[in-house]
């Protein structure tokens, strides 16, 4: 019996504990799509009226999604988001962690952890590169012919970055995850596809010859072209480009 009580006890204090938590904050999961990863950031505040949110998709390129409904009660957080049709149900953990599912319309696990660093959509500027501009390459896939590709690679205050368009596919500004640059080294990712491109530059910095991988790889040769008015480029977030 007084093992029963003290359990009881415990479950009541953490009852409380999370009763107690501030949820108001930035926090950042990764929601696994199965053909890729895609890095989400919430951000929460507290007013008199009760919470509001707002959603991230940074690898989608959508910032400031609103969160239509969000409740805390108890342990038990919960938000919707009509624009895409979305729901998140979870139960704060700790002060640092989210645990719970996104549903849209499939279930799928999402963690949010706090963080004081979230992703951005926008960077600082800075000169530009000796690499900035345009990037254009044809994969030839065996059994299914030709895709191009586009990469605008922009050097920021926050080091390199990128957006890939695939014309055929109608897709315009995919972010790049991530742009690294080890002397004539180039490796541009693409998380949320599952792909992920890695080349080499001549010495006169007008070619990028290396391979695209997504499951499988393909060689993709890069060369430097005429980047078109900053109009034509506007993102066009759409669903990600199959997997090849």
């Amino acid at each position: 019996m007084k093992k029963a009580m003290a359990v009881a006890v415990l479950a009541l204090a953490a009852a409380c504990v999370a009763q107690g938590q501030d949820v108001a904050g930035d926090w950042q999961g990764t929601l696994s799509t199965g053909t890729g990863a895609l890095r989400i950031v919430l951000h929460i505040t507290k007013s008199a009226e009760g919470l509001k949110a707002t959603l991230d998709s940074p690898d989608q390129g959508v910032g400031g999604m609103p969160v239509d409904s969000i409740t805390l009660d108890g342990a038990k957080l919960k938000f919707t988001v009509n624009l895409v049709k979305g729901s998140y149900e979870g139960t704060v953990k700790t002060a640092s962690l989210i645990t719970g599912n996104w549903t849209q319309p499939q279930k799928l696990p999402l963690d949010f952890k706090r963080t004081t660093t979230p992703l951005k959509l926008e960077h600082p500027p800075a000169p530009p590169s000796d690499i900035d501009g345009r990037w254009e390459g044809t994969l030839d896939m065996p059994s299914q012919g030709k895709l191009r590709l586009v990469f605008h690679l922009k050097n920021t205050g926050d080091g390199l970055t990128a957006t890939m368009d695939s014309p055929d596919q109608n897709l315009k500004g995919w972010p790049a995850t991530s742009v690294t640059r080890k002397g004539s080294s180039v490796k541009i990712e693409m998380m949320q596809i599952g792909g992920m491109f890695q080349g080499k530059l001549n010495k006169e910095l007008n070619v990028i010859s290396g391979d695209w991988s997504q499951g499988p790889n393909y060689a993709l040769t890069l060369r430097r072209a005429k980047e078109e008015p900053a109009d034509s480029q506007k993102q066009t977030p759409a669903a990600p480009p199959a997997k090849n």
